[in-house]
């Protein structure tokens, strides 16, 4: 794809997404839709090889239901109460029809199955993009119509999606797919806290976007698309090594770094309103989730791969990709912690 078309199909995902995001009138969060959507199939399909022109073709007939049931949700609820501003009361079979968009739309369980297909069979950019920049658009949505939706809905979809991600990711190999399954994992989280507290989702989404990120650029840098790839990392660059790890953990919720924040507050705040049982098996659930970034760690960080002593370092060509954009997210999301009181004001 030459470099200008590249340029005019990115700028009309952003328009998409801002389009969305900017909008109280229902046609016009569905046009941002599907300009999103439409932007993202030529972009998926850019290896001419069955497994992608397969994946686009998942992605625009999961993304084409999404939008369609949305429109249909504005559409009657316009019908019974005169108005498409996006911020009045739903009528019930509306938000049911909006909150089964939304979820199609996220990724969220149980209507999760498209998203490891496609991201399996997209490259690892657009892996990227689909797993932090197309979650934007349908979180604004769920931020602005959160009031009219269902708590306890939300609440089922949150421990399904994180139960899911930490079971789905235990068997795989493929490093994408493992990332599709912590994308579903994380959003389960959100999903929970998202009718409780809003400021927590949105802080919540920005710190995932960030790892997430930071961990994409880790894969696309030394070209890892299954766990054994990442065994030779470090004779490519022990920096990269010690940052690709130190970023899974993030993503994982131990303790001293950034991806713990979330998951803290988010327990607390679930406690709080007695959600005892739920917060238990979530717990349990990223723990699931923990195991499979912890074997990733593990491969990249404290294995090599068999190899002669002539053989030690990979041949440093000047590398394809900027590496210099991995340094903020990766510092972003390893050493944010100390900053929570800020963050929360």
């Amino acid at each position: 794809m030459s470099p200008t078309i590249y340029m005019i199909i990115l700028s009309t995902l952003a328009t998409g997404t801002i389009i969305t995001m900017a909008s109280y009138h229902w046609l016009m969060a569905w046009v941002g839709l599907e300009l999103n959507t439409l932007a993202v199939i030529p972009i998926i399909s850019t290896m001419h090889h069955p497994r992608s022109t397969e994946a686009a073709t998942k992605y625009f007939l999961t993304q084409a239901a999404a939008s369609a049931l949305i429109l249909f949700s504005s559409m009657t609820n316009a019908w019974n109460t005169g108005s498409w501003d996006i911020t009045q009361p739903l009528t019930p079979p509306s938000y049911i029809l909006l909150t089964m968009a939304l979820a199609m739309k996220l990724g969220l369980a149980p209507l999760h199955f498209w998203l490891p297909e496609v991201i399996q069979g997209s490259t690892m950019t657009t892996a990227f993009i689909i797993t932090t920049w197309q979650k934007i658009a349908p979180m604004s949505l769920i931020f602005l119509t959160m009031n009219n939706l269902s708590t306890s809905i939300f609440l089922l979809m949150g421990l399904l999606s994180s139960l899911v991600g930490g079971w789905g990711g235990l068997n795989q190999t493929q490093t994408r797919k493992i990332m599709a399954y912590s994308s579903i994992a994380h959003l389960g989280w959100m999903a929970t806290i998202s009718s409780i507290m809003t400021n927590i989702l949105i802080m919540n989404l920005l710190i995932y976007l960030i790892m997430t990120t930071s961990v994409f650029l880790s894969l696309i840098i030394s070209k890892s698309k299954t766990i054994q790839d990442t065994t030779s990392t470090w004779t490519l660059s022990p920096t990269l090594t010690i940052i690709m790890m130190l970023s899974l953990l993030s993503l994982g919720g131990l303790p001293p770094l950034t991806g713990f924040i979330p998951k803290w507050l988010i327990m607390e705040e679930l406690i709080l309103q007695n959600f005892n049982l739920l917060i238990s098996m979530m717990a349990a659930s990223s723990l699931l989730s923990l195991f499979f970034y912890l074997r990733l760690t593990y491969t990249t960080a404290l294995t090599l791969s068999p190899n002669t002593t002539q053989t030690k370092f990979k041949w440093r060509f000047y590398p394809n990709t900027l590496t210099m954009f991995i340094t903020i997210p990766a510092t972003i999301s390893i050493f944010l912690l100390p900053m929570t009181p800020l963050i929360l004001l």
